[in-house]
């Protein structure tokens, strides 16, 4: 299965964030706790690439918190500020404010020697669709001021917002890239919803879930499936058992495994089966 989806206003949402990038401080990348490396937009990394840059592992009520620590560690050791959070709960958020301050440091240091005591420090708010960064806009703003949704793709254009006196947010569409550089990239960010529904081949994505889960988390499978053997069998036998120990049928009395592909692979987007990473850190590899 080899994904990709790069719309025509992604395109315009990078030309918009290369124009305001030099009205920037400090970028604040928003990565998913469960797929940190796929989740991280390479061309974003270009673009931050001479600016400090805080890492935000979002979504970690999803993910496995001893994965999720690696990853931290890892990315502290590239040189970045790293905040964990929950955006839903707001678990984490008032740790932003001074994560700021911290990669900001010398910025704020030269205002002062210049006189300038409060000036507000610019932040571009970045990550991938569906990423929870407009829930986390609404919760560290204290307002709904940037538009939510639970598809990809629905902040359109920019916003600037103000975070008391002390930081103002450039919040910016979720952008992909024009090519995935892995088939696991693409099915990785299929899995945990930041690509469009309606291109993708439900079923057989399902299917990859299963595998996954059946390889990696055995145990969530046995404890919210009810199934009598998982074993010996495939993504496709497994997609099959679990339609009819649903009760999930088409005409002809067939399993209707189109339906419950969408449940399964809406459970697993909304950590409905319990805490899973997708992307363990085993790497040490380049600065990202």
């Amino acid at each position: 299965m080899n994904i990709q989806w790069y719309p025509g206003h992604m395109t315009k949402a990078k030309r918009m964030m290369q124009e305001n990038i030099k009205l920037i401080d400090v970028v604040i990348e928003l990565l998913d706790a469960r797929v940190p490396k796929s989740s991280q937009n390479p061309e974003i990394t270009k673009l931050a690439n001479n600016k400090p840059r805080i890492i935000v592992m979002n979504k970690v009520d999803l993910a496995e918190p001893k994965e999720t620590y690696k990853w931290v560690e890892y990315f502290k050791k590239q040189g970045h500020v790293v905040v964990e959070i929950n955006s839903k709960s707001g678990k984490g958020i008032k740790k932003i404010t001074e994560a700021v301050k911290v990669a900001c440091a010398e910025k704020i240091a030269r205002n002062k020697r210049r006189g300038l005591i409060n000036k507000p420090m610019r932040a571009m708010v970045v990550g991938i669709p569906n990423v929870g960064k407009s829930t986390f806009i609404n919760k560290i703003v204290g307002r709904t001021s940037a538009k939510v949704g639970n598809k990809p793709g629905v902040t359109k254009g920019k916003q600037w917002l103000k975070l008391k006196k002390e930081i103002e947010l450039l919040d910016t569409p979720g952008v992909l890239w024009p090519k995935f550089e892995s088939k696991e990239v693409g099915i990785n960010l299929a899995m945990i919803g930041s690509i469009k529904e309606e291109i993708l081949d439900t079923e057989s994505l399902a299917m990859l879930v299963l595998e996954f889960l059946k390889d990696n988390y055995l145990e969530l499978m046995v404890k919210n499936f009810n199934l009598e053997s998982i074993d010996d069998k495939d993504g496709h036998q497994l997609l099959i058992d679990l339609a009819i120990s649903s009760n999930y049928k088409m005409k002809g009395n067939q399993p209707d495994t189109a339906r419950m592909a969408l449940v399964v692979l809406d459970k697993f987007k909304n950590g409905i089966l319990g805490l899973v990473t997708l992307e363990k850190c085993t790497n040490t590899g380049d600065k990202v």
